[in-house]
């Protein structure tokens, strides 16, 4: 059995906690109790999360038989910064867990605790900067959904835990496993670690239904030769007036836009699959290995086959 012990702390935010999900799930996949989870916190008893909403922890204990400990966020943790209790329980507790992960800004927490030092790490991309200032020995990768390093996972904000506590299932039980764990809690898919924290569907954020749907139906069809008059059709416009007000909602025209999907599709595919590069250009709409390779330059500044070697590493 492998025994997962929650730190918490006064105004965590509950969003860490939904990561029980994801083992609740798997020992259900697995067809019996696999893991075990545990509250904790420094003193016990009962605490508040930034929502109000009140859980009771047992006292955490460095002789405790944890496996793995999760560190749960809070809010802004530059006003709310791990107490020396905590820094001090988890140095002891680091000796003798197999892992220890910190959940969006927990992540500050075991940096407080100098776990994180000359390691690579991330956070929630809001308070990234503001920990590679406060700790200059992190390498802080501000554009992760998670990253593993070592004994030490430390994930950005949010859901992004999810996609954490699922490559911990896939790592516990395999990767079959953690597919089926993502089916059952219905996530759209298990990404990888090495995949941006933003989403270029969320930078283009349309302010009405109309262009939202031309979005999604170019998504859908990357592969095609997309041109505007197609997309204004799926927005019952003219190609003129689709232009136009797509650009005032998305502050991008309609073709960067597309290029801005076609990169973002080709990206996690190169991340996620062992697919040719002339297959994953075919698949995402460019016109070949090359002209996708010029727009990898341009937008990432670095070509698919150094992003493929460097997700491989």
């Amino acid at each position: 059995m492998h025994h997962v012990g929650y730190l918490l702390t006064e105004g965590f935010q509950v969003m860490g906690l939904a990561t029980q999900a994801v083992f609740e799930y798997a020992n259900k996949v697995a067809g019996h109790e696999f893991y075990r989870l545990h509250n904790y916190s420094v003193g016990g008893g009962e605490l508040a999360s930034s929502l109000g909403m009140r859980v009771t922890t047992a006292k955490a204990a460095a002789t405790a038989s944890i496996d793995t400990w999760v560190v749960c966020g809070v809010g802004n943790p530059l006003e709310s910064p791990a107490s020396a209790e905590e820094c001090a329980f988890l140095q002891r507790a680091a000796k003798k867990a197999r892992r220890i992960a910190g959940i969006c800004t927990g992540g500050f927490v075991l940096a407080e605790a100098g776990l994180l030092a000359r390691r690579r790490a991330t956070t929630h991309w809001a308070f990234a900067r503001a920990m590679q200032e406060r700790f200059p020995d992190i390498q802080v990768e501000d554009d992760r959904i998670y990253i593993v390093d070592g004994p030490l996972w430390t994930s950005a904000g949010m859901t992004a835990g999810l996609d954490l506590a699922l490559a911990m299932v896939g790592k516990d039980l395999g990767e079959e496993a953690a597919r089926s764990v993502a089916r059952k809690l219905v996530m759209h898919q298990h990404r990888a670690g090495g995949q941006s924290q933003h989403s270029e569907m969320l930078e283009l954020a349309p302010k009405t239904d109309r262009i939202q749907d031309a979005l999604n139906y170019a998504r859908r069809n990357l592969k095609r030769a997309l041109t505007v008059e197609e997309l204004a059709e799926q927005a019952n416009l003219s190609a003129r007036q689709f232009t136009r007000v797509f650009t005032s909602e998305t502050g991008q025209s309609p073709a960067k836009a597309i290029e801005g999907l076609r990169l973002e599709a080709a990206r996690l595919m190169i991340e996620q699959s062992r697919h040719p590069l002339e297959v994953v250009a075919r698949e995402t709409g460019f016109r070949d290995r090359r002209h996708m390779r010029e727009v990898f330059l341009r937008g990432f500044g670095v070509a698919p086959q150094s992003m493929r070697r460097e997700g491989r590493a």
